[in-house]
């Protein structure tokens, strides 16, 4: 979602709001801070970038920021258009302190100032302050809240908001201060250890790179290769092991149909590690008009071990699938082991096919007299290079002229490069896309045999040391004593302590994020260890920097995560030059564990539009598969640890929450409701929980604490109004933040109409039932239910207008003129009645989601049947089925609210753990509404007394269910939140 300068306050809010009053509720809770730790992220909730042209009006985020200058310019007029309301005087004093307000959108952490780091949260109108800078910015300036707002609707809405505040500096602060003093403006800018590195990539105390991660695939067997055709289609084709290749289109949908399937031909087996099967696949360079593919697998013929490189044709019907029956072989070699397969293709940028073979298997080379690597006669342990151009008439392939070994007799003139061992997965670098610097260079990761492994840069007629040596050290003495060796060092070698088999990756040239250009990024299979290499460019040298998941706050970024399966298989890069890798949670060919991930890094990200592409169309035959990514998103997380799924067994994991102590709320003169009784619990929740049966990413960035939560809760007593108005059970009064302004707005009681809705029946038809509440119209002022607040209300008048001047409680800045006439200050408005009217406030909640939110009549019906024997019997004829849903709202509102449900006899909440919209729907539809426009969660729609039980949690729905009951969930009553997880729900 992208927030515009002007809209902080969506319009659809303002339309829908008949009373300018009802908007103080809203102001309280989109100022409402939710403190925590701060990391760099913009208000459409990704990383923060440095602009393609400098800041005009925002210079000090021209380096690093969140705007670009369009943005930058939209602000500039946003100041201009407030400043025209000061005189001189008036420009000079709090100029300044618009400038700043409006300027923090385009800071780094801007997410963080305006509370939108969670996107189910409501956000702030105005960034958060430090208690100092608050404090001149009233002393000085404090009429000037109402302009910063004022543009977002029409006066009348909004003078009377700020007027209760603007004459109190306790309340004024509490509204616009970020109580975490590290983070507020201005200190976020001042402090040394935050802005130290800030935009640089993310390190751990261990020096450790914190990345996050994408989705992108998933349910795949073994992915051993994923390739794009460089066509503009932005398509990636991705090799199982066990012979099927898949279209996946640029949206991250899947043609159902495999774009080659070789299951019949290709030898491998379901055992864990088997090296054999299919192995890498690679497209012509000049694909949409050459039309070829080329395969490299494991085949048997007449009981005899085999490498097929085979080339295919696209199909001439489907431009998603090659024809299977034009398979020709180019080249086959005779496999003495059933390991070391080698098994990597690749087209350089010389347009030559490179073909990397291992050296036979078994342990050591211990094929001849100095083993197949250093035995230039056989293919075994090289680097092979053919031109596979122009051969329809001729020869599968040709040799290039320039070959290294080209005449020399005894050796195999397809030989590039010469003494590898088993070299997997290599690539080729496209270069820095400004100087072209490193085009061309092909790195390697060749596997080792007993104590290292390697990366190589191939180059022609390259030795490559096995079985001689074994990374820098020496393996066959004998061999590594040779004068005549002359071997190619690796430019990076690593013990078996830190993996055991080195998977090759890619050099980073892609456009999306710019702190990795020039990363060599690679891993290891055993291990599952993430590792890097940067260049020296003046010495030559390489730097090792492990590659580790960010901590949950540094990947807190939508649809980001941070935890993999160990079993590196294969890197990729798409046509964007954006980085992947495939790996698994059970080697094996046939287990459906495999997972495709996007390598993202979270501390920078380019200028909007500069990376932008637009695939170009694809005609499909056949069904599309949609993509669901199964791993939890960062920021979906819970503060606390969750369980991790395992492959094949269910098992227990511990889980502890920690609770944020709630202060109880400030001593003021205020109209508040009495409170009956204040209840104080210090609990130590341990809860078990058992885990559904996925496989299990094991590399992840989370800790299992214990930690001893203190709860303050303080009650107000219920308040029944006849037979047909409920209330909610226990009301927790708001403290803090939220009170501040709620206490000044509204004093009387709530009263809040309960919507109850029975189960859907059989066929799919939500009951109906005769009205059980009594609202009244928005736009029905009615006297209010205590003397004290008429009271109160007729005294918050707007000390900015002449004609209420005993409202005012501080004196005016010189500058403020008494006439409309004698400051450019104020403008030239009719007069409008700056007191509060006198009717019932509604809490408008700000979800991203309530684009399309409207209010309306809420219709009830009778329902059908009696339902007997479904359900318990409740007030006067009504009947109440088990899994009954209702929503409730502190405001009255029919629409949204608490989601509370009947099971057992008794209403209870639902905890927000797992709740998506689909739930949401679930629980819209029994209430008569379409679906769920917005899933509110940390009891934003309300908090349940103590005495209500939480009845139900990680509640996960498909959405067609007829009541929660249906959905997966934990066993009724079984939980491990508190009831500041009560999820809510806005129907539409």
């Amino acid at each position: 979602m992208t927030l515009q300068t002007c809209t902080l306050v969506p319009h659809h809010i303002l339309e829908h709001t008949f009373l300018p009053h009802l908007l103080l509720p809203v102001l309280v809770l989109l100022l409402q801070a939710w403190r925590g730790s701060c990391h760099p992220q913009c208000l459409d909730y990704k990383p923060p970038f440095e602009p393609r042209e400098p800041l005009v009006f925002c210079k000090e985020y021209t380096k690093f920021g969140c705007c670009d200058l369009e943005k930058d310019e939209r602000i500039l007029l946003r100041f201009h258009s407030i400043m025209e309301n000061f005189d001189h005087s008036g420009f000079v004093v709090c100029g300044k302190f618009i400038r700043s307000i409006l300027c923090q959108e385009c800071s780094p952490y801007a997410a963080h100032l305006y509370d939108a780091e969670d996107a189910n949260t409501p956000m702030r109108l105005l960034p958060g302050l430090c208690g100092d800078y608050c404090y001149n910015y009233w002393l000085q300036c404090r009429y000037t809240l109402s302009l910063l707002l004022e543009d977002l609707g029409s006066p009348q809405e909004f003078a009377n908001l700020t007027a209760v505040i603007e004459e109190d500096q306790r309340r004024f602060c509490n509204y616009l201060e970020l109580k975490d003093k590290q983070y507020c403006y201005p200190n976020v800018l001042t402090n040394t250890e935050l802005n130290a590195n800030l935009g640089l990539v993310r390190e751990d105390p261990k020096g450790c790179l914190e990345l996050c991660l994408q989705e992108v695939a998933n349910g795949l067997r073994n992915p051993v290769a994923m390739i794009h055709a460089n066509d503009g289609s932005h398509r990636f084709f991705v090799a199982e092991q066990l012979g099927y290749v898949w279209v996946y289109l640029a949206n991250g949908s899947r043609i159902d149909r495999p774009f080659l399937n070789l299951t019949r031909a290709v030898l491998t087996s379901p055992w864990a590690g088997d090296e054999r099967g299919f192995l890498c696949i690679a497209l012509h360079p000049r694909f949409t008009t050459v039309r070829k593919a080329y395969v490299y697998y494991s085949v048997s013929v007449k009981k005899e071990e085999r490498i097929r490189i085979s080339e295919f044709t696209l199909s001439a019907h489907d431009d998603n699938q090659l024809d299977h029956s034009s398979e020709r072989t180019i080249l086959e070699v005779v496999e003495p082991a059933s390991n070391h397969n080698g098994g990597q293709l690749l087209f350089g940028h010389d347009g030559y096919l490179y073909i990397f073979i291992g050296d036979g298997g078994r342990a050591g080379d211990p094929f001849g007299k100095f083993g197949n690597s250093q035995n230039k006669s056989t293919l075994l342990g090289k680097a092979l290079r053919v031109d596979v151009n122009n051969n329809d008439d001729g020869a599968p392939y040709n040799i290039p002229s320039d070959n290294p070994f080209l005449g020399e007799g005894q050796t195999r003139p397809e030989i590039y490069a010469y003494g590898v061992r088993n070299m997997w997965r290599c690539s080729i670098d496209r270069g820095d896309t400004a100087t072209g610097q490193g085009r061309g260079r092909m790195f390697c990761g060749d596997v080792g045999q007993n104590k290292y492994e390697e990366v190589d840069l191939i180059v022609k007629g390259g030795n490559y040391g096995w079985r001689a040596k074994e990374g820098f050290s020496c393996y066959d003495r004998k061999l590594c004593q040779n004068s005549s060796l002359d071997d190619v060092l690796p430019i990076f070698a690593y013990p078996h302590k830190l993996g055991k088999s080195v998977t090759g990756g890619y050099i980073y040239r892609g456009c999306q994020m710019p702190n990795l250009n020039g990363l060599y990024i690679f891993g290891d299979f055993m291990s599952g260890r993430l590792m890097s290499l940067k260049e020296n460019v003046t010495t030559g040298e390489w730097q090792y920097n492990e590659i580790c998941m960010g901590r949950d706050q540094t990947c807190r970024f939508p649809k980001l995560i941070n935890s993999y399966y160990k079993y590196i298989i294969s890197f990729a890069e798409d046509e964007a030059g954006e980085l992947y890798f495939l790996a698994t949670g059970a080697p094996s060919a046939t287990a459906r564990a495999g997972v495709i991930y996007k390598i993202m890094d979270p501390s920078r990200r380019a200028p909007p539009g500069k990376c932008n592409v637009k695939p170009s169309p694809v005609k499909i035959k056949g069904k599309l598969i949609h993509f669901y990514p199964k791993q939890e998103f960062v920021i979906n997380k819970k503060p606390t640890t969750t369980p991790v799924p395992t492959t094949t067994t269910s098992t227990t994991t511990r889980k502890t929450t920690t609770r944020r102590t709630t202060p109880p709320p400030p001593t003021r003169k205020t109209a508040v409701p009495p409170t009956t009784a204040t209840t104080t619990t210090r609990t130590l929740q341990t809860t078990r929980k058992t885990t559904r049966k996925t496989p299990s990413p094991t590399i992840k960035a989370t800790t299992i604490k214990t930690t001893t939560a203190t709860t303050i809760k303080t009650t107000t007593s219920p308040t029944t109004i006849k037979t047909t108005m409920a209330t909610t059970p226990a009301t927790t009064t708001p403290t803090g933040y939220r009170s501040t302004i709620m206490t000044a707005a509204s004093s009387r009681i709530a009263q809040t109409p309960i919507l109850t809705v029975s189960s859907t029946r059989r066929h799919g038809r939500p009951l109906q039932y005769p009205p059980t509440t009594t609202t009244q119209p928005l736009t029905s002022p009615q006297p209010p239910t205590s003397p004290s607040v008429s009271l109160k209300r007729t005294q918050l008048t707007s000390a900015r207008y002449p004609e209420h001047p005993g409202a005012l409680t501080t004196p005016r800045m010189p500058y403020w003129s008494q006439k409309p006439t004698g400051s450019p200050y104020k403008p030239q408005r009719r007069p409008f009645n700056t007191s509060l009217p006198k009717t019932q406030e509604e809490t408008l909640w700000l979800g991203e989601k309530l684009n399309n939110a409207r209010e309306g009549n809420q219709v009830y019906k009778r329902p059908r049947g009696r339902g007997r024997g479904h359900g318990y019997k409740r007030g006067r004829g009504r009947w109440l089925r088990v899994g009954s849903v209702r929503l409730v709202s502190a405001d009255g509102l029919s629409d949204r609210g608490r989601v509370e449900i009947f099971i057992r006899g008794e209403w209870g909440t639902v905890c927000d753990d797992l709740f998506t919209s689909k739930a949401g729907t679930v629980v819209c539809r029994q209430l008569g509404f379409t679906t769920a426009l917005a899933v509110m969660k940390r009891a934003v729609l309300g908090r349940a007394d103590s005495s209500v039980r939480i009845l139900l949690d990680d509640v996960v729905c498909e959405g067609g269910e007829r009541s929660l009951l249906e959905c997966k969930r934990s066993i009724v009553g079984k939980h491990n939140c508190s009831h500041e997880e009560d999820v809510g729900v806005i129907c539409g």
